[in-house]
């Protein structure tokens, strides 16, 4: 009975793990590239941490072996080449060891070439425009909370302040291009769990790229700071099937041609 329940113990945990994980650390990877970022942060995160023990292990021990009071005199290593030498191989390597996975990432990052769907994104204050350059659609995405969850005159929801009236809609397993610009002030489309942030400059024209693993929503945020409303222009992107995904875009075409297409207002007139 007592193994049965230890064996079952891990599974048990492994709820709370996640939370714990998602919470301290970042999001779970959806993309390629945020795998790459993770694995990254990971990695430097336990050099980082074993380079603190080593040291500040050597360090107490320095301090408690050689101490005064036992009798030993300070040593002196200037002008030691040999010891100069070792501090400076030693350090060295360690960068060339992590700088060869960043380097590697960056240049994946900014690899945008050959993507199956490019959209134009242009943030404004405070809402987010696509435009599906392969597809001929185009809409503005706008926070959706409620008015009275901001005012605090209702409870705040699940995703409060995280959702929006139209999000971007994408196949799986399909790169995605991004062409990003803006049409006030800068801002910067942010979504982390793809690993993606590129800001969004008034003319100018930046591009990025993503790839989702998985079906399903996925939020972010404008991570610049562009104004009073900074903190309501969320993010959302929906992930689906290939199949899911047209049927979107048949749809979005006949609305646009019978002139349904519907015209978001300012964010602020929402509220």
């Amino acid at each position: 009975m007592m193994r049965q329940l230890f064996r079952g113990a891990p599974f048990a945990l492994a709820p709370s793990l996640a939370l714990g994980a998602s919470k301290y650390n970042l999001q779970p990877p959806e993309s390629p590239i945020a795998a790459q970022i993770y694995d990254l942060h990971t990695i430097i995160l336990t050099i980082c941490v074993i380079i603190f023990v080593v040291v500040f292990a050597f360090m107490f021990y320095a301090v408690f072996k050689h101490r005064k009071a036992a009798g030993h005199q300070a040593a002196h290593f200037h002008e030691n080449t040999t010891v100069e030498i070792i501090w400076t191989i030693i350090p060295f390597f360690i960068l060339v060891g992590m700088a060869y996975p960043a380097t590697k990432t960056v240049i994946e990052m900014k690899d945008t070439s050959v993507p199956d769907m490019t959209i134009k994104v242009t943030g404004y204050q405070w809402k987010w425009h696509y435009d599906y350059l392969n597809e001929g659609i185009s809409f503005y995405s706008n926070l959706a909370t409620p008015k009275e969850q901001i005012e605090g005159r209702a409870p705040k929801g699940e995703h409060y302040l995280l959702e929006v009236d139209n999000p971007l809609v994408v196949p799986v397993g399909k790169k995605v291009r991004l062409l990003t610009t803006a049409g006030d002030v800068i801002h910067a489309w942010f979504v982390p769990a793809f690993g993606v942030k590129q800001d969004a400059i008034p003319g100018f024209i930046r591009d990025t790229w993503f790839r989702a693993n998985t079906p399903g929503v996925y939020r972010g945020q404008c991570a610049e700071l562009c104004g009073k409303d900074h903190g309501f222009m969320p993010i959302v992107v929906k992930v689906v099937e290939q199949a899911e995904y047209d049927r979107w875009v048949a749809e979005q075409k006949q609305k646009q041609a019978g002139g349904a297409v519907q015209v978001s207002e300012a964010p602020g007139a929402a509220r």
